[in-house]
């Protein structure tokens, strides 16, 4: 007799939002309808990958739903590879699990075609079966195709291949859903399978593919499957596989559907229960380090640490508070909490590939995180910092109060990085190490752009919706449409928006790309398919985990971060550039481990904020702090670090007040005054909480940090609880209670802005080391610093001014010359880098340098296109070099050598197609070809076309053409404004346009230049709309402007409220235009020069000026006031041809 209670049907198919091209159930709202509609277990089966399964398994356990894990696979057509098959794979048991997880690896690694990861029947029939049910998987199986195509015999043989490998684990699967035609096909299917199986007796069940929760769901669906396959949805001839019947059906629904094969519904109950495979989650798998025989690994980690500490102790500045004893208990109760904790091989194996990377010449950075805290760390070569000497922490790092995973995060050499996991993955074996996946997801904007794509949108009409959600990080839809009045207006009005607002928050948050993630590499004990399967792009490359950190550290594989760090690169390439300047001067290589970290002058430049450049202390925000705080000391730049942050940055002015004796030092307790000694009173770090726990309420440091982790989530329980310890331990210290209480008050406000010291430690050491090399050798950290950074052309224009502060002059780029990179040439000068020029790229500059490296220096333009790859050389790249100058060596008139390219192109080919006969074509320079004769440019046009190729004006700047005339109207530079409700006036070149569109209109932000200073300004749709002909980049600009501060930058920055070009200007500002003459002077010149500009030549709009002639000789001067019909607009024009006529000294305009 059957139980009552037994469920009838059990959904064995679905593909989540993990499927990623189609699919658009979450998994929680899978969940809960399973748990709504009765069904005690489901299946989660992604098509070709379980990139959700373990999330899936965790919530479903959590639901108490037995969970079913599968995988929807293509099966590879051995006859025609454009129509492969598909099969549906269920884990029954651990060896289903790893033999599942090496199909889908090796689909991936070894057999993709046409972005799909096939994998062929004979891996399963013959090699990976053991503990996977297979179903057939229905029509669009091997054997529904088969039946389809009416070649039943072969479906039968078929069917019958894979009985025999599988037994009673091979079903036919059976499904309704499809419409028209396409179920027909599923009925004639159907039939012939159901004879196949009383024949055979093969087992059938049956089968819904879910692909999403509700019936209205189908068009968001078909949506997301145009958007991952470029469709538009409209589209007549776009393939169309799914039904508007792939919902989930609840158990009465599919009951209905198969009531004639009864056996069909019963066998999905019955594959269900014989599904018993379970994540272990919970456990640790290291990788094994190899230790010497005879050896455990807890002592070889007690012998490498004492031998590491020995080697530092013998290196480190000796004080006289210096206590080796203090280092050696530190280290040994340290050993013994790694030991204790099982965490031996983890130290082992990240001070093994550290120290491969500092003996290899990659640049390591001297700690990240907590775990600067440690000891051990410090000992090994883990990291750099002394935590004795700062007073750093190891239970902030690793606490046995506290059982979880230690995490280092390793910053690298970015150049150096990729080597370092070469060498991992040589050491461990390659297949068992891995990078880590990450999921991309439809973002507000993104996915409104996306779905206006599908429905054929126009792209300004879809553009001009996506610029009306706030710019705010991980805004949604829904507080878009809350937030923005326009966005509800269209929607209610415009049934185009209202459609794309509703399919698209539907979509919103679904994944939509895999990616990798930026530092985590996994090493695992054996091959990373046993804990995971892998995922890689179709051409191999990418390799990663399908399950993404969180995943993988829940299955106990151990993530280590890889993390690249520009500054690391900076240091390495700009103590690479100082040592060649030392060996010059016959001076010993530069040790930067060894530099004196009391070095004045170092603190001299931070005091004075000279700090572009400088690792986390070049924002201008940061800059403002250090004139403040005037740092003289590390613990200073350590401290620093950590205030300047949303928070703490409050405490900032209070903090530089008592540094300097303007206000007093105080304590919120005697017993806190040896622990805030260091911040003058004030609570900076996590540390200094856990410090006072200890000396005031008894604590343990294990405990005071699970204290400070209490106070960080604010937990009322939890918080209930340490308050009452708390009060506890300090009234045993001759605290009252009241006392007690508000120590720990104060204690919870300092521990919800409180840094990790430690990390602020680490980071402040290396903004140490970029400042000293700063300052003692600029030429060499500036060169370095625009050659990490030199396809970012606005930081390279922020070196190039940094160069002038500390007197380092940057050489224009020479053919002859440059490398790709920036390179130092003395302590005072830095050579251009080719690779800087926009344009250029790579292969082309290697080219020009490989040929000049062999044949030697370039003698002309023709020299240098017949000696190389024009193919990889092309008009763009000579074009650039010319326009920045670097010809100049060789020819300096740069119109003449643009004009020449084509005939020199010419010549090339010509010289290229006679080689060999040298007595019918002769050399460039034996014919003497000429170049195209052509007036030189004037300094403004050579300014523009430099400013093209290398993105900010070089050899000037255009300002200064007008500097001495605007000066004497508007004395004002950009770099003088602060912020101040009265508005200034104000004039600049403008560098930069960028036009958005908000939720007011289209706004402008300009940049402007006065060669002395540059200024962010915003310009509003009503002001742009008036005077949008002057918002022109390289246009001279006078705004009138109210100054305010930047939040996003940290600087300040212009609101216009209006802007003039220099007629309109002068015409306001200017009084009267004096000209002097004297006897050599020609009238008739000054007449012709006056007369375009005079009355009625400009509108009425423009105010014309009154001219004054002076004119002397030797016998006396006179002067002569001209008439209302010689009045003057002021054009520049005017301006500048007087002055070319009679002289700078002899024109002045006179302002009112």
């Amino acid at each position: 007799m059957k139980d009552a209670n037994q469920p009838k049907f059990i959904h064995l198919r679905c593909h989540s939002e993990y499927s990623v091209t189609d699919g658009i159930v979450k998994i929680d709202e899978y969940l809960n309808q399973a748990l709504e509609t009765g069904m005690p277990a489901v299946g989660l089966t992604d098509l070709s990958n379980v990139f959700g399964a373990v999330k899936f398994y965790k919530k479903a356990i959590d639901k108490k739903i037995k969970p079913l894990i599968g995988c929807d696979v293509w099966l590879q057509n051995e006859k025609n590879r454009e129509q492969p098959y598909r099969i549906l794979i269920l884990c029954q048991s651990q060896a289903g699990y790893l033999n599942l997880s090496r199909i889908i690896s090796k689909s991936f690694l070894e057999n993709q075609y046409k972005g799909r990861a096939e994998i062929k029947s004979s891996w399963l029939l013959d090699e990976f079966n053991a503990g996977l049910i297979v179903l057939s998987g229905g029509v669009q199986g091997e054997i529904g195709q088969l039946v389809l195509n009416d070649k039943t015999e072969e479906a039968s043989e078929t069917a019958l291949k894979w009985q025999q490998k599988f037994g009673d684990r091979f079903y036919l699967e059976l499904q309704r859903y499809a419409e028209g035609k396409a179920y027909d096909d599923q009925e004639r299917y159907i039939q012939h399978a159901l004879h196949l199986a009383s024949e055979n007796e093969i087992p059938v069940v049956a089968t819904h593919p879910i692909q999403f929760m509700q019936e209205e769901d189908f068009r968001a669906h078909e949506t997301k499957t145009c958007i991952a396959e470029g469709y538009v949805l409209a589209d007549s001839r776009r393939p169309k596989t799914f039904s508007s019947n792939q919902f989930f059906k609840n158990s009465e629904a599919m009951q209905a559907l198969f009531k004639d094969i009864p056996s069909a519904l019963e066998n999905s109950v019955e594959i269900a229960k014989r599904c018993n495979f379970s994540f272990h989650l919970g456990e640790t798998y290291l990788p094994n380090f190899p230790i010497p025989d005879g050896m455990q690994i807890d002592q070889f980690l007690k012998v490498e640490a004492e031998k590491g500490l020995k080697q530092r102790l013998e290196n480190i500045t000796k004080t006289e508070n210096f206590d080796e004893k203090v280092y050696a208990d530190r280290l040994n109760f340290e050993v013994d909490v790694i030991n204790q904790m099982g965490y031996a091989g983890y130290f082992l194996i990240v001070a093994d590939f550290i120290n491969w990377s500092k003996q290899n010449n990659i640049p390591v950075g001297p700690g990240r995180g907590s775990g600067a805290g440690s000891v051990v760390a410090y000992s090994l070569g883990i990291t750099d910092l002394d935590p004795i000497e700062y007073n750093l922490l190891f239970e902030r790092f690793l606490n046995p109060d506290r059982v979880s995973m230690p995490d280092f995060d390793i910053d690298f050499c970015q150049e150096g990085r990729d080597r370092v996991i070469d060498y991992v993955k040589e050491k461990y074996g390659a297949e068992s190490v891995s990078q880590i996946a990450t999921f991309g997801t439809m973002a507000a904007r993104a996915v409104i752009r996306d779905v206006g794509r599908v429905l054929d949108l126009p792209f300004l009409f879809v553009d001009s919706i996506a610029k009306l959600i706030p710019m705010e990080l991980g805004i949604t839809l829904t507080e878009a449409i809350e937030k923005e009045s326009q966005i509800r207006d269209r929607i209610k009005k415009e049934e185009e928006v209202k459609e794309l607002f509703d399919l698209a928050l539907k979509l919103e948050g679904l994944i939509r790309n895999v990616s990798m993630h930026a530092g985590g590499v996994l090493i695992a004990p054996s091959e990373i398919s046993k804990f995971s399967p892998i995922y890689c792009q179709s051409e191999g490359e990418g390799v990663v985990s399908q399950f993404d950190k969180d995943d993988v550290e829940s299955l106990g594989l151990v993530k280590f971060d890889f993390l690249g760090l520009r500054t690391l690169t900076i240091l390495s390439m700009a103590i690479e550039n100082a040592n060649k300047i030392r060996q010059a001067d016959k001076l010993a290589p530069l040790d930067i481990e060894e530099i004196p970290i009391d070095d004045e002058p170092t603190y001299d430049l931070l005091k004075a904020s000279n700090t572009t450049a400088v690792f986390q202390l070049e924002s201008r925000g940061m800059k403002d702090m250090l004139k403040q705080a005037k740092p003289d000391c590390f613990e200073d730049i350590i401290a620093l670090v950590a205030l300047y942050r949303p928070g703490p940055m409050d405490l900032i002015p209070e903090f530089c007040r008592r540094k300097h004796g303007i206000d007093a030092v105080s304590y919120p307790h005697p017993a806190t005054k040896e622990i805030l000694k260091e911040t003058y009173g004030i609570a900076v770090y996590q540390e200094q909480v856990m410090q006072i726990a200890q000396v005031v309420a008894g604590y343990t440091l294990g405990s005071a940090d699970l204290l400070r982790r209490a106070m960080g989530k604010k937990k009322v329980e939890e918080m209930d609880a340490q308050r009452a310890n708390f009060i506890e331990g300090a009234t045993k210290n001759n605290l009252n209670e009241r006392q007690a209480n508000d120590l720990f008050d104060l204690l919870e406000k300092f521990a919800g802005y409180g840094f990790n010291k430690s990390h602020a430690a680490a980071y402040a050491k290396i903004a140490y080391q970029t400042a000293y090399l700063k300052t003692h050798y600029a030429s060499s950290f500036i060169a370095a610093s625009m050659s990490a950074d030199m396809n970012n052309t606005d930081n390279v224009h922020l070196l190039f001014d940094d160069c002038a502060r500390n007197k380092v002059e940057l050489l224009p780029p020479n053919i002859n010359q440059s490398q790709f990179k920036f390179v130092t040439v003395n302590q005072t000068q830095i050579l251009y880098g080719l690779g800087a020029l926009k344009g250029s790229g790579q292969i082309a500059i290697e080219e020009i340098l490989q040929e000049r490296q062999k044949s030697g220096p370039f003698k002309s333009l023709f020299d240098f296109t017949s000696r190389l790859d024009l193919r990889k050389v092309n008009r763009r790249v000579i074009e650039s070099l010319i326009k920045a100058g670097a010809f100049d060596e060789i020819e300096n008139n740069r119109a003449s050598l643009l004009a020449s390219i084509s005939l020199a192109i010419n010549y090339a080919d010509q010289a290229n197609a006679n080689i060999g006969q040298n007595n019918l074509f002769d050399t460039a320079e034996e014919q003497q070809i000429e170049l195209v004769n052509v007036a030189p440019w004037d300094t403004q046009k050579q300014l523009l076309e430099e400013k093209e190729a290398l993105g900010f004006y070089f050899s000037g700047h255009p300002f200064t053409y007008y500097k001495k005339m605007i000066r004497e109207f508007i004395p004002t530079k950009l770099s003088d404004l602060i912020p101040r409700e009265a508005p200034y006036l104000v004039a600049g070149i403008i560098s930069d346009v960028r036009f958005k569109m908000t939720s007011r209109g289209k706004i402008a932000i300009i940049t402007l230049d006065d060669s002395e200073g540059r200024m962010d300004m915003v310009v509003g749709s009503k002001v742009l709309n008036d005077f949008y002909e002057l918002i022109k980049e390289d246009q001279l600009l006078f705004v009138e402007g109210r100054v305010s501060h930047d939040d996003f930058t940290g600087g300040n920055r212009i609101n216009v409220i209006k802007a003039f070009d220099l007629l309109s200007i002068q015409s306001t500002k200017a009084q009267l235009l004096k000209i002097t003459l004297n006897r050599q002077a020609k009238p008739d010149e000054l007449k012709n020069l006056l007369k375009p500009f005079c009355n009625g030549a400009f509108g009425a709009d423009i105010k014309k000026c009154r001219v004054k002639v002076e004119y002397q000789n030797q016998q006396g001067k006179v002067e002569l006031m001209l008439g209302p019909e010689w009045s003057v607009a002021l054009h520049e024009d005017l301006i500048f041809g007087l002055v070319a006529s009679f002289e700078d000294d002899n024109v002045k305009i006179l302002y009112n």
